[in-house]
């Protein structure tokens, strides 16, 4: 079976040396729909499929839109270059690309409890450039072929990809802002539940201004629906979900959610028995699911 587009689409731009930003101004388009094609949430139109093979012949001439039919190998050929598999729809292979010391545990926490975590979700958090405002991320967590937690996320226009990696009694997020070309982390609090309704933990990540500021903030993560097993159509809701309204309405968001999400945190508050650093304990998590042996709410992980 031939490799996805977006795998194909990133092994031609690596080995042209062509850049997702100068691939859009090139063809013409938004850099976040170059993002899409990137993480395999759409393909071209038939109009930007011939524009973007044309962009690739100038460089490499006689290249056609049926050579994007070709599987991986193939096209790698056509370059006169061997491509590197990297499993999991064209992203990074962490087993063999990234040398994190406990991947081999990640994996086999994500085999015994990883089902758990599958579907999608809508997260809720605060709006960095717009102090008061709340924001909503659309969520799709699956297995991968790699044997990981594979997540996409969408806010607006913009799009990342990454994974999320079971240790001891969290989940830890390393994802792809391709939008910006930038890197989000996070580390939430993991349930011991079969089917987990809410997560909630800490985000890191580059905001979208002209700075590109780094920054920090809570999240809470609530379950939406469950996977189909049929990956197109959980692509297709995927898309609805990214397409959909992000931007929470004034006076949307509950209290509880509110204080949550927005705690008093510095030197004023330490003072007064408070918070001296943003942070998400689990003796204040939200994060839950249903437990086949804790039954329904079941509490978040707790390190032993």
């Amino acid at each position: 079976m031939s490799e996805p587009f977006s795998e194909k689409l990133a092994f031609v731009l690596k080995v042209l040396s062509v850049s997702r930003a100068r691939l859009a101004s090139e063809l013409g388009v938004d850099k976040s729909v170059v993002a899409r094609w990137m993480n395999g949430a759409v393909k071209p139109s038939a109009d930007n499929l011939a524009r973007l093979s044309a962009l690739v012949a100038s460089r490499s001439p006689g290249f056609t839109s049926l050579d994007w039919d070709r599987d991986i190998e193939s096209i790698g050929a056509w370059f006169g270059v061997r491509p590197s598999r990297t499993p999991g729809g064209g992203g990074v292979d962490l087993r063999a690309g990234l040398p994190l010391p406990f991947l081999a545990q990640a994996l086999a926490k994500t085999a015994l409890y990883g089902a758990a975590y599958e579907g999608f979700f809508r997260s809720t958090r605060p709006f960095a450039q717009l102090p008061g405002r709340f924001v909503h991320d659309g969520c799709m967590v699956r297995k991968d072929d790699s044997g990981l937690l594979r997540v996409n996320l969408a806010t607006g226009g913009v799009f990342v990809d990454g994974w999320l990696l079971p240790l001891q009694n969290q989940l830890f997020l390393i994802g792809s802002e391709f939008n910006g070309g930038g890197l989000a982390f996070g580390v939430l609090n993991g349930v011991y539940a079969a089917r987990v309704d809410v997560i909630d933990g800490l985000i890191l990540a580059p905001v979208q201004d002209a700075d590109r500021t780094p920054t920090a903030w809570a999240i809470v993560w609530e379950r939406e629906g469950d996977l189909t097993g049929d990956q197109a159509a959980d692509d297709a809701r995927f898309n609805e979900m990214a397409a959909g309204e992000w931007l929470a309405p004034e006076g949307s968001i509950s209290l509880e959610m509110i204080e949550h999400l927005t705690r008093d945190i510095g030197p004023g508050p330490l003072a007064a028995g408070g918070d001296w650093l943003l942070r998400m304990p689990p003796s204040r998590s939200m994060s839950r699911g249903k437990d086949e042996i804790g039954g329904p709410g079941a509490a978040p992980l707790r390190a032993t």
